[in-house]
C-alpha cells in the first residue's frame, strides 16, 4: 500500500533537486515531484523521511542518475538549430583553428548532451571544416542521465531524429539497419561520452583553458538562476581566451555574466569570451495623453520614421531640457549622485527635473550602466542622435547584454539611414530580452517601410501582445513620448493596413 507523501517532503525534496541537480520546479509541477517521490522512495524500498535523509546525505548509489531519468528532457535531433553550426563551419571553426594553428587541436564540450544527437551533429560539421587527419579534434560530451548516454554510445536512432538531416548527410554518415539509422563508426568514435553533473563544480570537466567552443544548448532554462549562474562561471573558466559559447535560441547570458561578447552572424546569437578577442566593431551591432497624430500617421503611411516620430513628440522635452540647463534647477542636489530619484521624477512625467539631475551627474557616477542609458535616451529623444550613439557604445562596452542600449542604437541607426543596422541591433534587443515590446514595433515600422509585408504582421503582433503587460517605466523610458494606447493603436493600425482585423 502506498503511503502518501506531504506537502513538506514534496518541498523537501524540491530544494534537494534543486541543491544537487540545479534544476527548478515551479509550484505548478509539485504534482510531478511527489510522483517521482513516490516512486523512488519505492524503488529504494525506503519511507519519505528516510529516503529523503539517505538523499540528502548522498548515500543512495546511482539515485541522481534515475532521478536525472525522470526529471529531465532528452528529445532532441540531428543538427538542430543548423544556424548555428552554420555559424561554427563558416566562422567559428576556422577562427579557432587558427588560434591553434600550432598546436593543431581543437577541443569540444556539448553540455548536456543528451542522447548524442548535437555531439555527432558537431563531429560530422568538424569533419566538413577540418578532414585534414593530422588534426586531432577532440569531442567531449556528457551528460546527468545515464539511459541518455547509453543510448548515445548505441549510436542507434530512429527516422524521426534524422528529420532535419539533409539526403546527402544521411546517405554519407548513416546505414539502415532494421527499422533504425545507425551511425558510421568514425563520426561515433570522433565523441567521447561521460555521465556528469553540470551543478558540481568538478574540477577534471572545468579544468582552465580546456576548450574551444562549449555547446550547452536548452540546458540552464531549466536550472534555478543560482546554478545558471555557477555553471556559467565553470564554463567561462573552462573555455580558452577568445573561445565560443552556444546557448539555446530562447538562452541568453543577460543577468548571468559579463565575460563575453555577444555575436551575430548567420542569423544566430552565440558568444565569445572576451579575453584575447577585440571589441565588436560599432556599427555593428502621469502621461499626457497622446493620439495618433499627424507624425504617428505619417509613420503608418510610410512617409516617415519611427524616431521622426519621437522627434516630434520631444519637443516639449528639448524645451524643459534648455530651460534647467538655464537655471541649473537641480545642480548638486545628491551627494552621492544615484539614479533612482531622477528615475522617479522621470516615470511621473516631471522630466525637467529629472534632465537636470542628469546635468548634476559627478565624474565618479558618470560611467554608471543606468546613468548613461537614461542620458543615450534624452540624447535621442532631443534629436542629438550622434552623441546618443556615442553613450550607447560607451555603455555596450561595460554592459555588452544591455536590451535597452541595443534598442536606443536601432532608433539612432535608422536616423542615419541604416535600416539593416536598425534591424541588427532590435534582434539583438529582442534576443536579450523577449519581454521587450519597443524593439518587436521598431522591427515592424522598418519592414513596413520595406515593403515587408509578413514581417510587419509578424512583428506588429507580437509587440501588440507584448505592450498589454509592458512595465510602465520601461514604457516611459523607451515608448518615446507615447502612453501605452497610442502605442497599441499603431500596432492595430499597422495590422489593419496589412489586412488584419484586430
Amino acid at each position: 500500500m502506498k503511503t502518501a507523501v506531504s506537502a513538506t517532503q514534496v518541498e523537501r525534496f524540491r530544494a534537494l533537486v534543486a541543491r544537487y541537480l540545479g534544476l527548478k520546479f515551479e509550484d505548478s509541477k509539485t504534482g510531478l515531484l511527489a510522483e517521482v517521490l513516490q516512486r523512488r522512495m519505492e524503488w529504494n524500498a525506503l519511507p519519505a523521511e528516510p529516503y529523503l535523509a539517505r538523499l540528502e546525505a548522498r548515500q543512495l548509489r546511482g539515485e541522481f542518475g534515475a532521478l536525472a531519468q525522470e526529471l529531465t528532457v532528452g528529445e532532441t535531433y540531428f543538427f538542430r538549430n543548423i544556424d548555428q553550426l552554420h555559424a561554427v563551419r563558416d566562422g567559428v571553426l576556422p577562427e579557432r583553428a587558427r588560434a591553434q594553428a600550432t598546436r593543431r587541436c581543437l577541443r569540444i564540450l556539448s553540455a548536456g548532451c543528451a542522447s548524442g544527437e548535437e555531439a555527432y551533429s558537431i563531429a560530422m560539421t568538424l569533419r566538413d571544416v577540418l578532414p585534414d587527419p593530422s588534426w586531432q579534434l577532440w569531442i567531449r560530451a556528457v551528460d546527468l542521465n545515464p539511459a541518455m548516454i547509453a543510448k548515445a554510445l548505441q549510436a542507434r536512432y530512429a527516422g524521426w531524429a534524422l528529420r532535419e538531416t539533409s539526403p546527402a548527410m544521411q546517405q554519407r554518415w548513416f546505414r539502415q539497419k532494421g527499422r533504425d539509422l545507425v551511425l558510421d563508426d568514425a563520426i561515433r568514435a570522433a565523441v567521447t561520452f561521460e555521465e556528469r553533473n553540470l551543478n558540481e563544480d568538478d574540477p577534471e570537466l572545468w579544468q582552465a583553458d580546456a576548450y574551444d567552443i562549449v555547446f550547452c544548448r536548452n540546458v540552464l532554462m531549466y536550472f534555478t538562476a543560482q546554478s545558471a549562474a555557477a555553471v556559467v562561471a565553470r564554463i567561462t573558466r573552462s573555455l580558452a581566451p577568445g573561445g565560443y559559447l552556444f546557448l539555446g535560441h530562447a538562452e541568453t547570458l543577460h543577468g548571468l555574466s559579463q565575460a563575453f561578447h555577444l555575436r551575430h552572424t548567420h542569423g544566430t546569437f552565440y558568444y565569445q569570451r572576451k579575453d584575447g578577442v577585440a571589441q565588436p566593431e560599432r556599427a555593428c551591432l502621469q502621461q499626457d495623453d497622446v493620439a495618433v497624430g499627424p507624425a504617428l500617421t505619417a509613420v503608418v503611411e510610410g512617409a516617415g520614421t519611427w524616431i521622426d516620430a519621437i522627434g516630434e513628440s520631444s519637443k516639449r522635452i528639448r524645451e524643459l531640457t534648455q530651460v534647467t540647463m538655464s537655471t541649473g534647477a537641480a545642480a548638486g542636489v545628491l551627494e552621492p549622485w544615484h539614479l533612482g530619484p531622477a528615475l522617479e521624477l522621470f516615470q511621473q512625467e516631471r522630466f525637467a527635473e529629472a534632465l537636470g539631475m542628469m546635468q548634476a551627474v559627478p565624474p565618479e557616477s558618470a560611467r554608471d550602466p543606468d546613468v548613461l542609458l537614461l542620458r543615450a535616451v534624452l540624447l535621442a529623444h532631443s534629436g542629438q542622435l550622434a552623441q546618443a550613439e556615442d553613450v550607447c557604445h560607451r555603455l555596450l562596452a561595460l554592459d555588452e547584454l544591455n536590451a535597452g542600449a541595443h534598442y536606443v542604437l536601432a532608433l539612432c541607426r535608422e536616423g542615419a539611414g541604416d535600416r539593416r543596422g536598425a534591424a541588427d541591433q532590435d534582434q539583438a534587443a529582442i534576443y536579450l530580452d523577449p519581454t521587450f515590446a519597443m524593439p518587436r514595433m521598431h522591427l515592424g515600422l522598418l519592414a513596413r517601410r520595406a515593403g515587408e509585408r509578413e514581417t510587419v504582421r509578424n512583428e506588429m503582433t507580437h509587440a501588440l501582445a507584448l505592450l498589454e503587460r509592458e512595465d510602465a517605466s520601461r514604457l516611459l523610458l523607451f515608448g518615446g513620448g507615447f502612453n501605452r494606447e497610442t502605442l497599441l493603436a499603431l500596432c492595430r493600425a499597422e495590422l489593419q493596413v496589412c489586412g488584419e482585423s484586430v
